[in-house]
């Protein structure tokens, strides 16, 4: 027998979503606040020269500027208010959950439920204070070095752009926790993924625009076109992907009366660190790019132009260590954000337990062997389709405009908001439900 939770699916339709008036709301403000996001990426920072900014920017378009800009949605090559966008904020929130398994004080905190919660959030906005303000002055004294940017430079300039660009990054954060709240869908992955989209139109143009002159044949067109939609169709498999511990709970007895035992399911994805090893894998790695590419080449020595010129896009030494990196970072960030003796003593302390297994220190070795397993097929995963697009690009010359990272990105926000929309439908179907079995109940009893 199906359960109500699948009727319920089943009985969806768009007559369901006319009437969840809550759920409209809640679309029309994170639309709201998403269009408020882009409007401030078009608003400059004070005090800069556009036209020299432009064709700085076009140096550094392929080191970790290029990026950043990606993911602000091309605010940081107009240097607008939101330049730094929210990557300070999700650094710290790295930081912070790196810190509460090393900190016991952190470690303890986490342990407290939702008051705990409410201080390493408060934690993390401290954080993301201390990196914005590092990074808006980095930027800040970065843009005086280059001849013609800044209007007029001094300390001036770079307090108002310091606090420009904190203002800009704070008020993406609150802006990001307000659509979490009162909005559909996790509010700075949408964020991330609006600036993101945003580049998408410009750049099926260009594809377009290369065909029509000539550029790319017919047929490369189509290769990109299909192998754009076999990584979609393979990531959100891959994110879907689950490996399901079988949980037993023993029989318990409540009075006179004897109840079987229940089975539930450890669920353990098969990409747990998501999005964040391909990110660190490409700040890093871009990170010497871009610095070479601001200082003066030829002041520079031999040995270090060539590795330079090696970390460049689509040159192999470039391919093994982001390759590495993501491994290393799919593995890093799994062991952080997932404990199994945490795991293990939770199931231990309700009475459940894996069948064959003992449970506690057992018990979390076998989810520790069992997760360690999946992890490695999570990062091959990872490095497939992180390091394709490199290829298009560098072996056949193919323009893949959304990289490996930005895909991930997009694919995983697309799913998770629309299974937050369909909770919300099921949640207001079940709601009608419920009231017309009362008023049939009501009527029953009044007859």
């Amino acid at each position: 027998m199906a359960s109500a939770a699948e009727q319920l699916a089943a009985n969806l339709n768009f007559s369901a979503f006319g009437k969840a008036e809550d759920l409209k709301k809640r679309i029309w403000f994170t639309l709201g606040a998403l269009l408020v996001y882009r409007l401030g990426t078009y608003i400059p920072m004070p005090g800069i020269d556009p036209a020299a900014l432009a064709r700085a920017f076009q140096q550094q378009s392929t080191g970790i500027l290029g990026l950043f800009n990606m993911f602000s949605g091309g605010a940081v090559g107009r240097m607008a208010i939101f330049a730094l966008g929210i990557m300070p904020y999700i650094s710290a929130s790295i930081i912070i959950q790196l810190m509460t398994s090393v900190v016991p004080s952190l470690e303890n905190l986490k342990k407290e439920g939702e008051q705990g919660r409410k201080v390493i959030n408060q934690y993390t906005r401290y954080g993301t204070v201390l990196l914005a303000t590092f990074q808006a002055y980095g930027i800040a004294a970065g843009l005086e070095t280059q001849s013609g940017i800044v209007v007029d430079p001094g300390w001036f300039f770079r307090v108002s752009a310091v606090i420009t660009l904190v203002g800009g990054t704070m008020f993406l954060m609150w802006l990001g926790e307000q659509i979490t709240s009162r909005g559909i869908g996790n509010g700075i992955s949408l964020i991330i993924f609006a600036g993101i989209v945003a580049h998408l139109p410009a750049a099926v143009a260009n594809l377009l625009e290369l065909g029509r002159t000539g550029a790319l044949s017919t047929a490369v067109i189509l290769l990109v076109i299909v192998v754009a939609v076999a990584c979609i169709a393979f990531i959100v498999f891959m994110e879907r992907a689950q490996r399901r511990l079988l949980i037993q709970y023993p029989k318990r007895q409540v009075g006179n009366r004897m109840f079987q035992g229940d089975t539930s399911h450890l669920p353990l994805k098969l990409n747990t660190a998501g999005v964040i090893p391909p990110i660190f894998a490409s700040s890093l790695l871009l990170l010497p790019v871009t610095v070479a590419n601001f200082a003066d080449t030829s002041k520079l020595p031999d040995w270090a132009t060539a590795i330079v010129a090696s970390l460049g896009h689509g040159q192999p030494l470039y391919m093994l260590f982001y390759a590495g990196l993501i491994g290393f970072f799919a593995f890093f960030y799994t062991a952080v954000v997932f404990n199994p003796k945490d795991t293990a003593d939770n199931l231990k302390k309700h009475g459940g337990f894996i069948p064959g297994i003992r449970p506690g220190e057992r018990t979390a070795e076998y989810i520790d062997y069992v997760l360690t397993r999946i992890t490695v097929i999570g990062a091959i995963y990872l490095v497939l389709i992180c390091l394709l697009p490199e290829f298009l690009i560098s072996a056949a010359g193919v323009p893949f405009y959304l990289g490996g990272t930005s895909l991930l990105i997009v694919v995983s926000v697309t799913m998770d908001t629309v299974a937050q929309i369909q909770g919300h439908l099921l949640a207001h179907q079940y709601e009608g439900l419920v009231k017309k079995a009362k008023l049939r109940g009501g009527r029953r009893g009044g007859r």
